[in-house]
């Protein structure tokens, strides 16, 4: 049986949702002939092992993996449009995020604070933070400290008590936090944003051949427009789907790259 999984916005609030929209997919794989197509989604499994399962078929990953560590080991199926303040067509960013009370009004109010990231692997928690402040780095530091929180949640938890001052989130979780769990970000604000890039793919392992990926590309659009599905869509924030070649996720290392020439090589 092969592998699938949704874990980039799978809230526990959002379980029900995600589960009707790829069961829409698999049964439209089925149609298509596809053989082993898992009817439930994988969960609660270390993504990196997943992505490189053999049996791995479809799932959503970040861009920052896609171009650095998982580069050609993945093809993208294609690029979800969310429907989410920060988001323009395919393109999302992330907000930096403070206290409501605290009294920083632009980014350079944030040096020799603290900071909260992700981890080093996510664009949105980690890399795009670096891209927005890497032009007010002095010989490679911003911050005071960082510390690393392991998601977004944790971010704004963090922020919200006070623990840290400052993190960068996906703009999409911060859509569905705030239609979800309001009281998460009653404390909090969005001081700034971070520079846009293409938004998290659907994708597939490199071994896939071209029958292979127009096969799971029709399923995913059949999802996109059953009215059936309206419902789970709108819980998700789905507007659509784009099909960007790989390389519009140049973006994501030309963002990289010109922060390091800025002497900023990491969030520090």
């Amino acid at each position: 049986m092969s592998i699938a999984n949704l874990p980039m916005y799978d809230l526990p609030e959002l379980t029900a949702a995600n589960d009707a929209f790829w069961q829409a997919i698999a049964r439209a794989l089925e149609r298509e002939g596809v053989a082993g197509v898992p009817h439930e989604l994988t969960r609660g499994v270390d993504l990196g092992g997943v992505w490189r399962d053999p049996d791995f078929l479809f799932g959503q990953t970040c861009g920052y993996p896609l171009m650095n560590a998982f580069k050609g080991e993945m093809r993208v199926i294609a690029t979800p449009v969310y429907d989410a303040p920060g988001c323009e067509g395919p393109d999302y960013c992330s907000h930096i995020v403070v206290r409501a009370d605290d009294p920083a009004r632009d980014l350079s109010d944030l040096r020799g604070r603290t900071a909260a990231i992700t981890h080093t692997a996510s664009q949105s928690g980690y890399s795009a933070l670096r891209a927005t402040v890497a032009h007010l780095a002095d010989h490679g530091r911003f911050f005071g400290k960082v510390v690393e929180s392991g998601g977004h949640p944790n971010s704004l938890a963090l922020v919200a008590a006070g623990e840290v001052d400052v993190c960068a989130t996906d703009c999409v979780t911060y859509a569905l936090l705030a239609r979800h769990r309001p009281e998460a970000l009653d404390r909090l604000r969005v001081l700034a944003h971070s520079p846009a890039a293409p938004g998290l793919p659907y994708v597939t392992r490199a071994e896939a051949d071209d029958d292979r990926l127009a096969r799971l590309r029709g399923a995913l659009f059949a999802a996109l427009g059953d009215p059936g599905l309206a419902s789970a869509r709108e819980a998700l924030l789905i507007a659509g789907a784009e099909v960007l070649p790989e390389t519009a996720y140049q973006r994501i290392v030309d963002l990289e790259q010109q922060a390091e020439e800025l002497g900023y090589a990491q969030v520090a």
